[in-house]
């Protein structure tokens, strides 16, 4: 506990540091106060940037940010310092993992309150939001771990952040883009936000966030037995 939380404090010091990182954290809460409060449009859905940027905030903040850190302290070398001093792997990554939940869940909490979720609203899009994270969070350690450097980061990072982020927002206007979104996280986390107070889970969500979930956990391993923090 006292390498995690050293890590964990190191990491939440270097945040003003890591412009990249920061951005990452605040961009969609900022943006979502900004057009929640500036846009009135007749027929709009209530709330509907708050909904579109929190399904966006996840596929692109944890995800970024993983792959950023892990990335950045490969090629300077700050790992294997950490390494060196006793520093599990599981340590460190339970420990950035601890640090951008915390950080993303400070963003959740804006949109919840923007979205004026409460009762089984906010019981619905909390969970949600942390299922989303986790995954994104998964993701972005396995681009982590490959990436030789944080350019190599980034060149993986942007498409995958693209796909993840960007793909359910198009597939609210356009049909075919909607079935192949289907097989992705993000999408059903889209569905689930957008579908409260109208709709319940389904059993779709459950079993395409599950599948995902494994598919992120066996990439995991994988990449961390071929590559691991080295």
């Amino acid at each position: 506990m006292k390498n995690i939380k050293a890590v964990f404090i190191k990491q939440l010091l270097d945040t003003l540091k890591n412009k990249t990182v920061f951005i990452q954290f605040l961009m969609f809460p900022v943006m979502a106060i900004i057009m929640e409060n500036s846009i009135k449009i007749e027929e709009m859905p209530e709330h509907f940037f708050v909904k579109l940027f929190a399904v966006m905030f996840v596929g692109m903040a944890p995800l970024t940010c993983m792959s950023a850190i892990i990335a950045e302290e490969k090629e300077k070398n700050t790992l294997r310092v950490l390494m060196m001093s006793n520093v599990k792997p599981w340590q460190y990554i339970i420990s950035i993992g601890t640090y951008i939940f915390i950080m993303c869940m400070v963003g959740t909490t804006v949109f919840a309150i923007l979205g004026e979720y409460n009762g089984k609203e906010l019981a619905r899009f909390i969970p949600t939001m942390i299922l989303g994270i986790i995954l994104s969070e998964i993701i972005g350690a396995v681009i982590g771990i490959f990436s030789r450097n944080q350019m190599a980061a980034t060149s993986l990072t942007i498409p995958i952040m693209m796909i993840f982020s960007f793909v359910p927002m198009l597939s609210m206007f356009n049909e075919s883009i909607k079935k192949f979104a289907g097989i992705i996280y993000s999408q059903q986390i889209s569905d689930l936000i957008n579908g409260i107070g109208v709709s319940e889970v389904s059993a779709k969500n459950i079993i395409v966030i599950a599948v995902n979930f494994i598919v992120g956990i066996v990439l995991f391993a994988l990449a961390y037995k071929k590559k691991g923090l080295e």
